[in-house]
């Protein structure tokens, strides 16, 4: 495949490794430097397109892609406010969608044993839960993507919890995400049940960008030649 990647930061950097290594090529680099060829006409050169930039331009790099025919991975987060919107923009004209908060195929494996877990908790009253993330400092947004993920899939199933805050909270409504920047960390995800007897925990913990670059990748490879919006969960056959 010829891949446009919007977005040329240390993400941007490793997709392309990856890419490289599975013999696609890259026709479109965009980065802060070169704002300018992030352009309709540029993005048409490509088969797919991978997006990782900010919560800022996030929408309108989404919306130039389908402007410009090319199907769309999206990884960025902070910008899900208007994901319904992006959604109804896909289908008006076409095109083609793939976000997730996290690409990681082990991620996303850690996904489903959450929703399992969570179902499983649901009418234990006994037992609060809480969710920590730790990541880098240079990371923009707090929660991140995937804790909201695990929160929401959560509260889809729990009774006692209504909503999730991005503190501490004494609220027995309220479902807490800690978050905490330190350096170097790639990324750790944290689900604890706590109770007066015990504790049930989940973790994953990034060792470094590579399985998120390397499911990006994948979630090219199969958004190709396809009209639709879609997750990493059709990725994997979920």
């Amino acid at each position: 495949m010829k891949i446009a990647l919007i977005g040329y930061g240390k993400m941007g950097h490793a997709i392309e490794e990856i890419a490289i290594q599975r013999k696609h090529s890259i026709v479109l680099k965009v980065s802060i430097d070169n704002t300018e060829d992030n352009t309709v006409e540029n993005i048409a050169k490509a088969d797919v397109a991978i997006e990782f930039t900010g919560p800022d331009s996030a929408f309108d790099n989404i919306n130039k892609c389908f402007e410009a025919e090319v199907p769309v991975v999206s990884g960025s987060t902070g910008w899900l406010n208007r994901y319904e919107e992006a959604v109804w923009n896909c289908k008006a004209q076409n095109g083609a969608l793939l976000y997730a908060s996290n690409f990681s195929i082990g991620v996303n494996i850690f996904f489903e044993v959450n929703k399992r877990l969570a179902q499983l908790m649901a009418s234990q009253k006994d037992y609060s839960a809480i969710i920590e993330e730790t990541h880098h400092t240079q990371k923009k947004d707090a929660p991140s993507g995937t804790a909201i993920t695990l929160a929401e899939q959560i509260l889809a199933v729990n009774p006692f919890k209504k909503q999730w805050v991005n503190k501490e909270s004494n609220k027995a409504s309220d479902l807490q995400i800690i978050s905490i920047r330190t350096d170097p960390a790639p990324g750790t995800h944290r689900i604890l049940y706590h109770s007066d007897t015990d504790d049930i925990e989940i973790i994953h913990t990034a060792h470094n960008r590579s399985g998120f670059a390397l499911g990006a990748v994948l979630a090219a490879e199969f958004l190709y030649g396809q009209r639709g919006v879609f997750t990493m969960s059709d990725v994997l056959g979920f």
